[in-house]
C-alpha cells in the first residue's frame, strides 16, 4: 500500500487575494476561463492541486507563481 503526502502550501489566500491569483492565473492562462477555479480559505492546497492539473506545471511552479501574484497585488503582471 502506497501513502500519498500532501505537501502544505506556503502560502495563505484570503477570499480578496484569491479573487486577485484568479485573476492574474486566467490573463496567464485563458483557457482557465472554463474551468471552475472555485477557492474556500483554507484549502490552499486544492487550489495548488488544482492548477497543477490544469496548467500541467508541478507544486512549485505553482506556488512560485501564487507567491510572486501575492507580492504585487495591485499589478496586473503575473
Amino acid at each position: 500500500m502506497h501513502q500519498i503526502k500532501y505537501a502544505m502550501a506556503n502560502f495563505q489566500l484570503t477570499s480578496e487575494t484569491a479573487f486577485k491569483v484568479k485573476t492574474k492565473f486566467l490573463r496567464k492562462y485563458r483557457d482557465l476561463a472554463s474551468e471552475p477555479l472555485d477557492f474556500t480559505p483554507g484549502k490552499e492546497d486544492q487550489l495548488v492541486e488544482d492548477l497543477m492539473r490544469l496548467v500541467k506545471r508541478d507544486r512549485t511552479y505553482i506556488e512560485f507563481t501564487i507567491q510572486k501574484a501575492l507580492a504585487d497585488t495591485k499589478g496586473n503582471r503575473l
